[in-house]
């Protein structure tokens, strides 16, 4: 009985540490995406998560590590909302949905939520090898998913082709946030759509 009870103690140690992880993992992948690697502090991030500083380091080995947790976190989030855009429309209307989608006034504006890529590209080559592989290993599943809506997947062309898609969505939505001119914003998105999907538009 005594064993039971240990157990279960542990088990609801365990699971509380898990969930605390999640909401400090959550709390991070929102912030570098709202402030950037730069202006994410542990203890900001601590008190989103609603925890105290001094728990971080037994989640934590460090900073770095947090991080690139939060850049996997990001780019898994915004794989998912690409995923969900193309599973709600027909295969022969996945690729215009999802680059409607990725450059629409919602995303432009939601940053924090946002693809990661469009937020925090620009930062990248200044973070540690543990955040960029992180963010790697999620632009490529990326490039993959835009490759598989392809009319020529699995053809030599398309991953040459979804390599394009992807680059001119990332820096077609940089741009668009970047400008304070909201007609430009509009034109860029615009533009960008009638190039990557033209017999759609």
């Amino acid at each position: 009985m005594m064993c039971i009870m240990q157990k279960s103690r542990t088990n609801i140690r365990t699971a509380a540490k898990e969930a605390s992880h999640e909401r400090i993992v959550g709390a991070a992948a929102r912030a570098i995406r709202r402030s950037g690697y730069g202006g994410t502090g542990v203890a900001d991030i601590m008190k989103e998560a609603g925890l105290t500083h001094g728990a971080f380091y037994a989640h934590f080995e460090s900073r770095e590590a947090m991080l690139a947790e939060a850049a996997d976190r990001a780019g898994a989030e915004a794989n998912a909302i690409a995923t969900s855009v193309i599973a709600a429309v027909p295969p022969e209307q996945s690729l215009q949905a999802l680059v409607q989608a990725y450059l629409s006034k919602q995303h432009i504006e939601g940053i924090e939520t946002g693809c990661p890529m469009s937020a925090l590209g620009s930062e990248m080559p200044r973070q540690s090898p543990e955040v960029r592989r992180a963010a790697t290993r999620r632009i490529k599943e990326m490039v993959d998913l835009v490759a598989r809506q392809l009319p020529d997947w699995g053809q030599p062309g398309a991953h040459e082709r979804a390599l394009v898609t992807v680059a001119t969505m990332v820096g077609t939505l940089v741009l668009a946030r970047a400008v304070d001119d909201s007609m430009l914003s509009d034109a860029l998105c615009s533009a960008a759509l009638k190039s990557l999907v033209p017999s759609e538009t």
